[in-house]
């Protein structure tokens, strides 16, 4: 039997990279379509060499997209993190990098139609259940690549896409704070005990400060990735924080079922460091030194939507992240291993409590690939 064909495009959406797919070209079966997926990967594989996967987990993702009927929304959007050494997809959170890939495509697909100079792609993802307003640069009904910003971790420019997050808060849990408190303190297993704030905007994350679990707050992937010591800590910390949300029964099962969330991330006060590609990161531009994990392993940038939670908790009082931000007005400036991720944050306080009105954040984008991915036949 011939192999199967599927229509693809592979988009870059800031820092990562991801297989589209129309949602009507994909096995209607829940099961079939999860194996056409992670053969179209190579998963699972270290090196994913019999797919279009990259072996990274910031290029092992997905997306899967189709016009919306519902009211006030022009796209629905399923994002999916595909495992490399596990023959499983997490369909549990939204990645934001990967959603400022999801206006150019709808754009490009003709979902949307072409608006000068600017067009509002709306945006549901269906993994939160929240919105995304996605503003597109159109020129001659084509999507406009080519521009003057410049976001840390990827090289060149591009042109801007602005993501407004729409009341990111409580996308897993309901709550922007879960257990109803800036601060809390989590038991480690070896006997310490640490202080951890839980934030649940865009995606549920816990933070940490560095110095309490034997870090700096300046580590680039490769010394997080080949310590086991800190890998188990921040792991056990982000399981037993798994199990406080309710995700799971114990929090030994989260190292299985939820991989990608919680977000666990590591905090610090600004300070110069050296960065991935070996260029200083000045203290001055920055509000606060941040590294989250992914899958297991720390990100090369920061994802966005790691980034939404980071920028609230710098202005929730009383939180580990505040009492090591800069002080500041709306933007947060957090500075990552390849650079600077700048967040804008809407955050009031009324008479109901903290009220998250909109995360803005500027990415770019652009369409890598078009064609068909070849699928053994199942």
């Amino acid at each position: 039997m011939s192999d199967l064909p599927i229509p693809c495009t592979i988009m870059r959406g800031g820092t990562s990279k991801a297989l589209f797919f129309m949602d009507s070209d994909l096995p209607s079966d829940q099961e079939q379509r999860t194996q056409s997926l992670l053969r179209a990967f190579g998963s699972p594989d270290v090196r994913q060499i019999d797919g279009l996967g990259g072996a990274d987990p910031l290029t092992s993702k997905l997306a899967i997209i189709r016009a919306s009927t519902l009211p006030g929304v022009d796209i629905e959007y399923t994002f999916g993190q595909v495992s490399i050494k596990d023959p499983h997809i997490d369909f549990s959170a939204n990645c934001g990098n990967i959603s400022s890939a999801v206006g150019p495509f709808a754009i490009h697909k003709g979902l949307v139609a072409a608006v000068e100079p600017l067009t509002t792609v709306r945006v549901l993802n269906v993994n939160t259940r929240k919105m995304i307003i996605s503003e597109v640069p159109v020129r001659n009904g084509e999507v406009v690549i080519e521009g003057d910003y410049q976001i840390d971790g990827v090289p060149g420019t591009g042109a801007r896409i602005r993501l407004h997050f729409l009341d990111p808060s409580g996308s897993a849990t309901g709550k922007l704070l879960p257990t109803g408190k800036a601060l809390d303190h989590l038991l480690l297993e070896d006997g310490r005990k640490v202080d951890i704030s839980i934030v649940d905007a865009g995606n549920p994350a816990a933070f940490v400060r560095a110095d309490e679990i034997g870090l700096r707050g300046d580590e680039l992937p490769a010394e997080i990735d080949s310590n086991p010591d800190a890998l188990a800590i921040l792991e056990e910390i982000r399981a037993k924080v798994s199990a406080i949300l309710g995700f799971c029964a114990t929090w030994r099962d989260a190292y299985q079922r939820y991989r990608s969330i919680p977000k666990i991330a590591f905090v610090a006060a600004p300070a110069e460091y050296r960065g991935l590609q070996g260029g200083v990161i000045a203290a001055e531009s920055m509000d606060l030194r941040a590294r989250v994990l992914s899958m297991g392993r720390l990100h090369k940038a920061y994802a966005v939507t790691a980034g939404i939670p980071t920028a609230v908790a710098c202005r929730l009082p009383g939180s580990v992240v505040h009492g090591l931000t800069r002080p500041g007005c709306s933007t947060v400036r957090i500075g990552h291993p390849s650079g600077v991720l700048s967040l804008d944050v809407c955050l009031s306080q009324n008479a109901a409590g903290l009220e998250l009105k909109e995360v803005v954040v500027g990415r770019t984008a652009r369409r890598l690939m078009e064609g068909h991915v070849f699928l053994p036949a199942l």
